[in-house]
């Protein structure tokens, strides 16, 4: 059994997960042990009423929600952690994903913190430094050249056009909005212009499927869960062509062989061993693309933290757990690594549901779909009234609402038990009833 480096496992006792957006913490259910510490919103407050007890909303002072580490500075914070020290042995704190601020707030009130280390979740997560972490010291590891598609890192002014699209990428990125295709040498030359000492990494545009696959790394093990096929770029959810919108679980089989699948599930071993052996224990993910040009799998980047879509990813495992199956979901694996525990039970398989994010979109994007028909009226993309929350609902999604502001921020999850893509970029019938409940006219 691992044990903590600052605590041993008695010492840890209570669970207070603090977070922006509750879905993040939702892979389990709130209870004495699991306290959530978040926003108040429409939704939030939904959750408290079902767990009156275990969920702790905050209000904003501002026009946006609280980040976590103003959640963590907030008043009540104090008194949360008093609390849950007296009813427990002790108590930790959770984050979605960490950072050197929100470790030096933890360190300043002396609370303990569960996520591994901000500096090598930046190592590893950040564009530049990623690349030479996956390929170590003397590229004695050399995963960079062996997975990721051919590269290079260098101030924008020194990169080479190639004739050849380009993918440049800075240190960091949020949805896609740090990433640029780049289809000519003139193109090239703006960026030289505007940003010439910037370190990139520029990358061969790689076509083809992307996926996702969320992961837990111990030192006993490496524990994968369920590749599903990425949503990327598809109006009317976004404007940004990068931009990703959501997983679909239904796809992965129909656009990847049981080869293919292997492939990226031993990738994901390959990283986080190499994660676990620098002292990584949690969560992670990886998103690769299959290359259809060079005919390989191609890894993009890896998502040092729990990945967004660790929730559904476990709600759809705990439906196949009432159904009979037999293990646990990616989330309790990611707590019971967490809290030292060894995970003896097998993570579920899952084949079907699927997420999609309707991002705050600039005024002038078209809500329309790439085909013909009712979807290629122009509309105002981000009027999202009562009545079309109504309509999704009553068809059977989940559905929920963000406060967003800034653009390209979520507006609304919507959640489906079933698959919502056709093939790669295309959506299904119920893919299109979604978009076209979004798109109607109040």
């Amino acid at each position: 059994m691992r044990k903590s480096d600052t605590k041993n496992e008695a010492e840890i006792g209570r669970i207070i997960y603090v977070t922006r957006d509750i879905e993040r913490a939702l892979g389990i259910s709130p209870s004495e042990d699991y306290v959530i510490v978040t926003n108040r919103t429409e939704y939030s407050e939904s959750i408290k009423k079902q767990f009156p007890e275990s969920v702790i909303l905050i209000d904003s002072k501002k026009e946006d929600l609280l980040d976590t580490d103003e959640l963590l500075e907030a008043p009540e914070m104090e008194k949360i952690m008093q609390g849950a020290r007296r009813k427990t042995q002790g108590a930790s704190i959770l984050v979605f994903k960490n950072n050197t601020l929100i470790e030096s707030i933890c360190k300043k009130n002396n609370w303990h913190l569960l996520n591994p280390s901000a500096d090598l979740a930046e190592k590893i997560e950040n564009k530049i430094s990623a690349v030479e972490w996956l390929d170590g010291a003397n590229n004695s590891d050399g995963l960079a050249k062996k997975y990721l598609p051919p590269h290079t890192v260098a101030t924008t002014k020194d990169i080479k056009w190639q004739k050849e699209p380009l993918v440049i990428q800075w240190a960091h990125g949020h949805t896609g909005d740090g990433t640029i295709l780049v289809n000519s040498g003139d193109e090239l030359k703006v960026l030289q212009t505007k940003f010439p000492d910037r370190l990139a990494r520029a990358t061969s545009f790689v076509r083809g499927p992307s996926f996702t696959l969320n992961i837990v790394v111990t030192a006993e093990g490496i524990y994968t869960g369920n590749t599903s096929y990425q949503i990327t770029g598809l109006p009317p959810f976004t404007d940004n062509p990068f931009s990703t919108i959501g997983n679909d679980w239904s796809l992965t089989h129909t656009l990847l062989s049981e080869k293919e699948i292997n492939e990226i599930e031993y990738i994901a071993r390959e990283i986080g061993q190499k994660m676990a052996k620098e002292g990584w224990c949690g969560m992670c993910g990886i998103d690769v693309m299959r290359d259809e040009e060079r005919g390989r799998i191609s890894l993009i980047e890896i998502n040092a933290r729990q990945p967004a879509s660790t929730t559904l990813e476990s709600f759809l495992q705990q439906e196949n757990r009432r159904a009979g199956v037999v293990g646990i979901t990616i989330f309790e694996a990611y707590i019971t690594a967490l809290l030292g525990h060894r995970i003896e039970a097998p993570i579920i398989h899952i084949n079907d549901g699927a997420q999609i994010i309707k991002r705050l979109t600039k005024d002038s994007a078209p809500c329309a779909l790439p085909s013909p028909g009712r979807f290629g009226e122009s509309l105002a993309p981000n009027e999202i009234g009562d009545d079309v929350i109504g309509s999704l609902e009553l068809a059977g999604y989940r559905v929920i609402r963000y406060p967003s502001t800034e653009y390209n921020s979520d507006q609304l999850r919507i959640q489906s038990m079933k698959g919502i893509m056709e093939a790669h970029a295309k959506f299904n019938s119920r893919g299109k009833e979604i978009a076209d409940m979004l798109c109607q006219r109040s």
